[in-house]
């Protein structure tokens, strides 16, 4: 029987709408329009498009430019296809209905520090997803094309318990907007993908009101990638979030832990945690099978400030600093509500929510000093 059932799931996979969502069959169209026109594919152009499509583009800075579909793809089959061309492409946001659909999309050229932005709207034709128009402007940037990794949380509780808990959004904001505006690329990745519970939020905080309503950004916190969809050499650093949701399902996630430690070691790549973060790289191994933190000095959010007794307290799988140093690690911390920083090599930890630029601010500082 088994055979049988095997084949059966082949031939319902032959067709999309079996095996993927609405979604995904829709960003594998906007994909299919990003790789083809970073690699100068003009068949994978042309698979996205309506044959009726137009672009209206800008020129002189306020002319409209009105290019039809058959004149964007002539435009990348004079060049060399599969090789690739500088371009990059996000998606930023996402929404459909029925079979409508309307995405906006980032493109960013760094040799000529250029940043683009998509408006693009599709249709489902025949049971397929096309984009039918796209209109799109520029602006100057210093975005480079390099890729940092967040690593959250999908547990809404400490561990079996009711009680509620989330990923650090005061860490994420902090870091990420120190990232962006040093020109990188923040991606997020979750052992489940898909949405994250949030906590700490404080809306009298300017930085992080500001990001609660930045529809690019909201949507990137619902749509994180599993590990499945992660290719490690797309990224110089990871960044492990905070937050009582760290706790649970990232620090055992084997999948993570090999993602991981394949940027570390195979590409020169930076870890990096801030608070409760830290418990994503407590088991955290080596090729040769030692632990990542044995003989370095490490920081995060201490065992000696947490409320013994407390409920939350009893759900934890682990203490990061007993472990730690179990692990053979040097775990150093200040005084509450300190920023402090530890750099050891390519290892970049933080003790709390106030550190998370400063952690950011020393693996940038890493990755620049690598260009001189």
């Amino acid at each position: 029987m088994k055979p049988i059932l095997v084949f059966i799931i082949l031939v319902f996979c032959s067709n999309l709408s079996f095996c993927q969502s609405e979604e995904d069959q829709i960003k594998m169209t906007l994909f299919n329009y990003l790789n083809g026109t970073s690699y100068n594919k003009s068949q994978l152009i042309e698979k996205a498009f309506y044959p009726e499509a137009n672009l209206y583009l800008t020129k002189n800075d306020s002319e409209l430019w009105t290019v039809p579909i058959s004149e964007y793809i002539g435009w990348y089959k004079n060049a060399t296809p599969g090789k690739f061309n500088g371009r990059t492409g996000n998606i930023l946001s996402l929404e459909y209905f029925k079979n409508i659909a309307m995405a906006k999309i980032e493109v960013l050229s760094p040799e000529k520090n250029d940043r683009y932005v998509d408006m693009i709207l599709l249709k489902k034709i025949k049971n397929e997803w096309k984009i039918i128009s796209k209109s799109a402007d520029s602006e100057k940037s210093n975005a480079n094309s390099n890729r940092i990794l967040f690593v959250v949380s999908n547990a809404h509780y400490y561990g079996d318990s009711e009680l509620p808990t989330g990923n650090s959004y005061s860490e994420i904001v902090n870091a990420y907007d120190t990232f962006k505006k040093a020109g990188y690329t923040v991606d997020f990745v979750s052992p489940e993908g898909g949405s994250i519970p949030l906590a700490y939020i404080n809306t009298t905080d300017s930085l992080q009101k500001e990001y609660l309503y930045n529809v690019d950004f909201m949507y990137a916190l619902k749509t994180t990638k599993n590990p499945n969809q992660i290719n490690p050499e797309n990224y110089k650093a990871v960044h492990y979030i905070g937050g009582g949701s760290a706790m649970f399902g990232v620090p055992d996630n084997e999948a993570i832990q090999k993602m991981v430690m394949t940027i570390y070691e195979e590409q020169n790549g930076i870890i990096s945690s801030v608070c409760h973060g830290t418990a994503g790289i407590v088991h955290l191994k080596t090729k040769d099978g030692k632990f990542l933190v044995a003989d370095k000095t490490v920081n995060g959010y201490p065992d000696a400030f947490e409320k013994e007794g407390a409920e939350y307290f009893k759900q934890f799988p682990f203490l990061i600093t007993k472990t730690i140093e179990e692990h053979g690690g040097i775990f150093e911390y200040s005084p509450r509500n300190s920023v402090h920083v530890e750099v050891d090599g390519n290892l970049i930890t933080g003790q709390n929510y106030l550190s998370s630029k400063t952690v950011a601010l020393k693996i940038i500082e890493n990755l620049e000093n690598r260009k001189n």
